[in-house]
């Protein structure tokens, strides 16, 4: 079911690895100040944060199916896999690079310019809420949709390496195993989220973030080279 070189282990790590990226925790954090700025009671925060978690995991799911739908239906399994090992390498060589020498050369990070954007929009959604209220929800599905795509040079590394090795195997077969790979993908959201609710700080959680951050890198950056040469050694042994 899983793959000749898949196995649930590494699709449950992956997830986890992807997911206490500095892009998407920071984005996270950022968004909690808003929305508990924005809300009148931390519950209607919690519904926020859930509500944008949730557009998160349905567009990180299909950009997954699209992603390995195309790489099976044009017979470009083989090449998509080989793509997938050495951007996970490169990637993984980045991230341990920011370990010792974080922000300086090139690193993995969102779009140029996405953080800005993203708070020149929580402003404008901000002064919009206040003379139309019920027009929130529909922004923060904009917004959910908008920080995955710019987030995707700085977090698709693991997933792409994962779409990888699905596609050496059958569609039907991927897809509870993508199902699952997102559902793990958006834990520490919520386990941020509700750290939120139960009264802990935006100020404290990206305090948080800030102190640990090289050693985030630092354990994608390992795990993601040591992923692409397993990939590689996939294909030969006695490579």
């Amino acid at each position: 079911m899983f793959g000749e070189n898949l196995t649930l282990g590494i699709i449950i790590s992956a997830a986890l690895i992807d997911s206490i990226n500095p892009c998407v925790l920071g984005v996270l954090i950022f968004l909690i100040a808003f929305m508990t700025r924005l809300f009148a009671s931390a519950k209607k925060m919690l519904l926020g944060g859930l509500f944008y978690t949730f557009v998160v995991y349905i567009t990180y799911l299909l950009l997954g199916f699209g992603i390995l739908k195309a790489a099976l239906s044009t017979d470009l399994a083989s090449a998509f896999y080989w793509i997938a090992a050495l951007i996970a390498i490169a990637a993984g060589i980045f991230e341990i690079k920011d370990y010792f020498w974080y922000g300086e050369g090139f690193s993995l990070q969102m779009i140029p310019g996405a953080s800005e954007r993203i708070k020149r929009y929580v402003g404008w959604v901000e002064t919009m809420h206040t003379r139309h209220p019920a027009f929130l929800i529909l922004t923060l599905a904009v917004l959910g949709v908008f920080v995955v795509l710019v987030e995707l040079p700085c977090t698709g590394a693991p997933y792409l390496a994962i779409l990888g090795l699905l596609a050496k195997g059958k569609y039907a077969s991927a897809v509870p195993l993508l199902l699952l790979y997102n559902l793990v993908f958006v834990l520490p959201l919520l386990l941020v989220i509700a750290l939120s609710y139960f009264g802990m700080s935006s100020d404290r959680l990206e305090s948080w973030r800030k102190e640990h951050r090289g050693a985030m890198r630092l354990l994608i950056g390992v795990f993601l080279v040591v992923l692409g040469f397993y990939m590689l050694y996939s294909l030969n042994p006695v490579f």
